[in-house]
């Protein structure tokens, strides 16, 4: 009877899944796994904060992996402080998919309801990367390193004031013309979305706030930052109109917010354009 019963046992230990170490990367994965992707880096070679994975750039990941049909196959989310955080090794039949990967920083995960439409919780915009591309499964274990794309425009507003009224508690900016829903397929944002952000003050003047732009370039039509007291009473408001942006830069606007003067946005023709390491270029107007 011992003998039969460490028989079964043996049987049962022998079917269990055991996990492997994937060589390129020291990730534990399931043992029947036969697709690893890995996200390492984004389309950029350098920036100043010296780091290309995206793991370091976005706190969350979300994969969905459809057939032919544009039946969703596979879901997959991941967060930062999970053990295997930019790894993810799946079991797929041989057959081509079409693979959607979005990287953000969202407080929870994406919702990827096709090739064509992506939207984040609350309708928050961050940091964005995405990969939409083929899958081409065969019999062969494979893995792949994939490069993200930033999905985003970002827009940079710098205040010049010496001084912010010791009433203001935070700035609200609310926006029109951009959009918080994405299609990977198209690598645009795909519905026309108002937007709004609250940010507190910040020390050094810097507010930054991102869109998903419909076009590789294309405008926020309409921009109303609004200081705000702790009791959400407004302090000062200011308009802005046809703001330029553009997928992977920053469009920057300066000048003082407090100051004398000014309801609606003025631009006194002034352009420049830098190179900043981390986007494609900043372009920079004043107010």
């Amino acid at each position: 009877m011992k003998k039969l019963m460490f028989f079964f046992l043996a049987l049962l230990l022998a079917a269990c899944e055991k996990p492997v170490i994937d060589d390129t990367t020291g990730k534990m994965v399931a043992a029947d796994a036969n697709v690893i992707l890995h996200f390492t880096q984004y389309q950029q070679e350098a920036f100043t904060r010296s780091a290309t994975e995206i793991t370091n750039l976005c706190s969350r990941l979300n994969i969905a992996i459809f057939d032919a049909e544009g039946t969703k196959v596979k879901t997959v989310a991941q967060k930062e402080g999970d053990a295997s955080y930019g790894t993810v090794a799946l079991s797929l039949a041989a057959g081509t998919y079409r693979l959607v990967v979005i990287a953000h920083s969202c407080d929870g995960s994406a919702t990827i309801t096709s090739t064509e439409k992506v939207t984040f919780p609350n309708n928050k915009v961050t940091d964005t990367f995405y990969y939409y591309g083929d899958l081409v499964v065969t019999a062969e274990k494979q893995s792949y390193d994939l490069t993200l794309t930033r999905a985003v425009a970002m827009f940079r507003l710098v205040l010049t004031d010496d001084e912010i009224p010791s009433t203001v508690a935070k700035l609200k900016f609310y926006y029109l013309g951009g959009s918080s829903t994405f299609s990977p397929k198209d690598g645009y944002g795909c519905v026309n979305s108002k937007q709004t952000e609250i940010r507190p003050v910040a020390t050094d003047g810097i507010y930054e706030i991102y869109t998903l732009p419909h076009t590789e370039e294309d405008v926020l039509t309409k921009l109303t930052v609004t200081a705000l007291d702790a009791n959400d009473n407004t302090v000062k408001e200011r308009v802005f109109e046809n703001i330029p942006i553009i997928r992977n830069q920053v469009t920057r606007y300066t000048g003082s917010f407090f100051g004398s003067g000014g309801g609606n946005s003025t631009n006194d023709g002034t352009f420049r354009l830098t190179v900043d390491p981390d986007w494609d270029a900043v372009n920079g107007y004043t107010f």
